[in-house]
């Protein structure tokens, strides 16, 4: 049998690698071990990034209910055990949401909360 080198594979493979690191600075978008470590690094990062970006999400709705909450004279995590005990299940995004472009139907919710825990 002939003797393969695999020089095509070895350069698409690079040449993929290189693009994936494109606006790197210097050496990191130039150079093929620089730039897999950049891009391995950066996958790493998008990687925890993405779990981040949910935690801080959350916690800004949290913030968002709470302070539209404390307008009604309440706390946030008595009105979330009573929307639990009322069998009411929406999510904090969507409260959030309500909060700020609905006050008058998160009025009605907190008021429907509170009569059914009262």
């Amino acid at each position: 049998m002939p003797r393969v080198k695999g020089g095509p594979q070895t350069r698409q493979r690079r040449k993929k690698r290189l693009k994936l690191a494109k606006g790197q600075y210097g050496g990191k978008s130039k150079l093929f071990r620089t730039a897999t470590e950049s891009v391995d690094k950066g996958e790493v990062y998008a990687y925890i990034g993405r779990k981040q970006r949910k935690r801080s999400f959350r916690r800004l709705w949290i913030t968002r209910i709470n302070a539209a909450i404390r307008a009604h004279e309440c706390t946030y995590s008595k009105f979330m055990n009573a929307l639990k005990k009322a069998e009411i299940m929406i999510d904090r995004k969507m409260l959030s949401e309500m909060a700020i472009h609905d006050p008058d139907g998160f009025t009605k919710l907190v008021n429907t909360v509170k009569a059914q825990t009262a």
